[in-house]
């Protein structure tokens, strides 16, 4: 690649190993890393001729500290139109906002998985990609930790909450399958909230954003001396979560070597740390969660048939939103509730052309990116509500399609017509009102059957007829 060609990134960081590593990541996308350690570096380096040919900045928030977001500021008043994403071990909603008005792109929690810090950085860059409100923000609110906050009518969703809520009540494994951002994470901890194991140990393993060379070590331990590098003995997640749960997330990313020595510790129930001669007996819940259907690993030989078996106790899919656009309005006013609930920011409604330029998009980043993008635009909203017009690039990318929306009722997508205009069988829409009310309530049935205004026996009856599932008492 030529210097003409050549994509040039300026990571701002004083810790060398990080460096390293985002380096590392960064050149799989084609990209060249100049380093620099402090704020003045940085503004210097930008007035170079190497600097003219920076493409895109990662800041670490530690090395500006306080001062990160007047650092962003001045970053964007030398070049307005260059993408900055910012690093931090904060989860602070206000910092997410003030950094954002300063001008970053996108604002990261660390640990940040490899794969979560290229989309970003690759969709920052990429030539006419969604901008703005479409960037892949990472979460900015705490996840709440049980079913109530799991929000949806789809009946599929309903289904899967259905099975996550009957499996959290036991302590076989589970497999949650489906795409990112689907809520996978969420559900996980719900299930953990919801288990008799609740009180004890949670770990949660990326193997996505664990170096392919270092995972078993991770999972199993060490003893010292056990390979070059191993100064110490070390404890692996697995001896860590005796007696609690352990969260296997990117599951389909488990190295071949790896899964053969989890398939074994999972058989006997027991841990052999690299290095060692003994065995350590465990009580671990795994619950593993994966982008991809295993079975379809499996069948390429891919995966290892038994760690599937020994996996997939109960199996979750979690539908992708662009199968649940009815979903769409509730998710977007919960959100907005507890967005208004942040530092810095206020509550806010929505607008029914709002509501309708949400629902006709597809999600590629599926819930995740729905909140991502709620957030951003109540960031910059400065009126009550947010507008159609608060979303420029959506209203952008969806063209001539925005003709044809439909302005959304307030029941959150209901439809009372057909295609060609004659209303729908009062039968479909009755089940339509009653998954809406399952959502709305969280599968609280007591309270379903209150607000419609039914008896309980009325509304389980109506729910075998309708062949709806329902969830909780």
């Amino acid at each position: 690649m030529s210097d003409s060609q050549e994509r040039l990134l300026m990571l701002i960081d004083d810790e060398p190993a990080q460096s390293r590593l985002i380096s590392t990541f960064a050149a799989r996308e084609g990209w060249r890393t100049v380093v620099v350690r402090d704020s003045e570096s940085a503004l210097d380096t930008l007035g170079t001729r190497q600097g003219m040919r920076v493409g895109a900045i990662i800041l670490d928030q530690w090395v500006p500290g306080d001062d990160a977001c007047a650092l962003i500021a001045e970053l964007k008043a030398h070049r307005p139109a260059m993408p900055i994403l910012m690093l931090t071990t904060s989860a602070s909603p206000l910092l997410a906002v003030e950094a954002m008005r300063a001008g970053a792109t996108d604002y990261l929690v660390k640990p940040i998985s490899p794969d979560r810090l290229m989309l970003a950085l690759r969709s920052a860059t990429t030539p006419k990609a969604p901008r703005d409100e479409l960037q892949p923000l990472t979460e900015k609110i705490a996840a709440t930790l049980d079913f109530d906050a799991m929000i949806g009518a789809n009946p599929d969703f309903r289904a899967a909450l259905a099975k996550a809520a009957k499996a959290a009540r036991g302590h076989g494994s589970i497999l949650i399958e489906g795409e990112s951002g689907t809520g996978k994470e969420m559900l996980v901890r719900a299930i953990h909230a919801a288990s008799p194991r609740a009180k004890t140990q949670l770990r949660i393993v990326n193997i996505g954003s664990v170096p392919v060379n270092s995972i078993e070590s991770v999972l199993f331990g060490h003893e010292k001396g056990a390979f070059p590098g191993a100064f110490d003995r070390q404890i692996g997640a697995m001896q860590h979560c005796d007696s609690g749960t352990m969260v296997l997330d990117e599951i389909d990313r488990l190295p071949p070597m790896a899964q053969d020595r989890l398939a074994e510790a999972l058989q006997l129930r027991q841990v052999r740390p690299i290095g060692a001669n003994h065995r350590f007996r465990v009580d671990v819940r795994i619950i593993a969660a994966s982008n991809w259907p295993l079975e379809e690993m499996v069948a390429a030989g891919h995966f290892r048939a038994d760690l599937y078996e020994a996996l997939v106790g109960t199996r979750i899919t979690m539908p992708p939103l662009r199968e649940r656009p009815g979903d769409i309005p509730a998710l977007t006013r919960y959100f907005l509730h507890h967005i208004g609930e942040q530092p810095g920011l206020r509550p806010l409604g929505v607008t029914d052309g709002a509501l309708a330029l949400l629902s006709a998009y597809d999600w590629p980043g599926n819930v995740r990116q729905l909140q991502a993008t709620l957030f951003r635009a109540a960031v910059f909203c400065d009126g009550d509500a947010l507008t159609a017009q608060d979303f420029p690039q959506l209203s952008e990318m969806l063209g001539d399609a925005q003709t044809s929306l439909k302005p959304m009722q307030d029941g959150a997508g209901i439809q009372l017509y057909t295609q060609d205009g004659n209303l729908r069988p009062l039968e479909d829409i009755e089940a339509d009102v009653i998954r809406l009310a399952i959502g709305h309530y969280r599968g609280r049935m007591s309270e379903v059957a209150r607000r419609l205004g039914i008896g309980r026996s009325t509304l389980y009856r109506k729910l075998a007829d309708l062949g709806i599932e329902g969830t909780a008492a």
